[in-house]
């Protein structure tokens, strides 16, 4: 399911990166909040593509998903 990205303790120090990159996953989702296209992305990572970007995407909602997020009451 996640083939774009690797996990790999000594690369980043295990932190999931794009594969073959050093470039985190949390750093494409910034990107992505910050309102960067994909196309922009892939533009100025080169050794990106959109596949990747959308794996990242995909690998950082699981993980938020597998967690308990403390939320604060609206009220």
């Amino acid at each position: 399911m996640f083939d774009r990205i690797a996990v790999d303790h000594r690369i980043m120090g295990g932190v999931p990166c794009i594969a073959g990159t050093r470039i985190p996953v949390a750093t494409v989702v910034s990107m992505v909040a910050e309102g960067m296209t994909v196309d922009r992305i892939v533009g100025d990572f080169p050794q990106v593509d959109a596949e990747g970007v959308r794996q990242a995407l995909l690998f950082a909602a699981e993980a938020v998903r597998e967690r308990e997020l403390p939320l604060r009451d609206s009220a």
